[in-house]
């Protein structure tokens, strides 16, 4: 199925009573939702974790968190329709936890994957693809994870798509992997280039493969559609991949959203990565926040 833009009009203005209307709804159904719905995007705690592929891990990474109640927030953004110039990286260029967004990653690398073998996605990889990106669900996302080989089949295919700095998590632990938000827009960039612009720079993945990928991510379930999707234009197209979790030392939330948004007559690629959030919506208000002043700054580049 060919790519298309989603069109929200009634969710994309920040400045109509009807957006905000609208989030403050699915905020509160996110916080009131089931256990059952949290697990399928990011654990809640480390029973939960455990058995979604997103347990903490001792070590560094879990002192480092627990070491501070302060929220962080870093963004990046790339002008689609001028990829010559560097992104523009606001704060700190340092690595976070993905939760649910290194499903796009998965997704990528299975597709790559299966390019290098000469063959098509089989029905169950597709079911478990449009689960893991529609819907975040976590149980079809280790499946593929565990099919891709796990981290070295993650990082074997990050090197091919460009990316340097993301380190998959140990084991089954795939949310926990580390990125930045340089690689994530380096992974959009493989993913949404084409020859509608002029970032069509080789992206190792097949036009097939990038239109499937990113066709997915243009039907998030409704409630999981905000993140970046808010610096986008009322009426305009985007897409998306939402990552959220509690950590479980702390109680503090990771919140991350990376994607594509039309703003203008441009088209963005906007990854934005945060953690420390005391309350998933704070966290979210917080993305949102960054990927609007992202874009307006890109804008206002020309």
């Amino acid at each position: 199925m060919p790519y298309r833009p989603n069109f929200r009009p009634t969710t994309r203005s920040a400045n109509t009573p009807g957006r905000r209307d609208r989030r403050v709804g699915l905020r509160t159904a996110l916080l009131t939702a089931s256990v059952a719905t949290l697990f399928a995007a990011g654990a809640v705690g480390p029973a939960a974790a455990a058995a979604t592929g997103t347990s903490e891990r001792s070590g560094t990474a879990t002192s480092q968190t627990a070491a501070t109640s302060e929220a962080r927030v870093t963004s990046a953004v790339l002008d689609l329709d001028h990829p010559a110039r560097n992104p523009q990286v606001r704060g700190k260029d340092v690595a976070y936890d993905t939760a649910s967004i290194i499903k796009v990653d998965i997704l990528a690398t299975m597709l790559l994957q299966a390019q290098d073998a000469g063959r098509d996605l089989t029905p169950q990889e597709r079911a478990q693809a449009e689960a893991m990106i529609e819907r975040s669900d976590n149980d079809a996302a280790t499946a593929l994870w565990r099919r891709i080989g796990l981290a070295p089949g993650l990082e074997a295919a990050n090197k091919r798509l460009g990316l340097s700095s993301t380190v998959g998590g140990a084991g089954g632990t795939w949310g926990l992997t580390r990125t930045t938000v340089s690689d994530q827009i380096r992974l959009l960039r493989a993913v949404f280039a084409d020859g509608k612009n002029s970032s069509a720079s080789g992206s190792v993945l097949t036009a097939t493969s990038r239109d499937y990928l990113r066709t997915l991510m243009t039907r998030i379930a409704a409630g999981q559609s905000w993140g970046v999707s808010a610096a986008s234009d009322s009426g305009a197209g985007w897409a998306l991949k939402n990552g959220w979790l509690q950590r479980s030392t702390t109680g503090l939330w990771d919140i991350n959203s990376v994607g594509q948004v039309t703003s203008g007559t441009h088209h963005y690629l906007v990854a934005v990565l945060s953690d420390g959030n005391t309350s998933m919506t704070g966290g979210i208000a917080a993305v949102e926040h960054a990927a609007r002043t992202a874009v307006t700054s890109a804008r206002a580049a020309g």
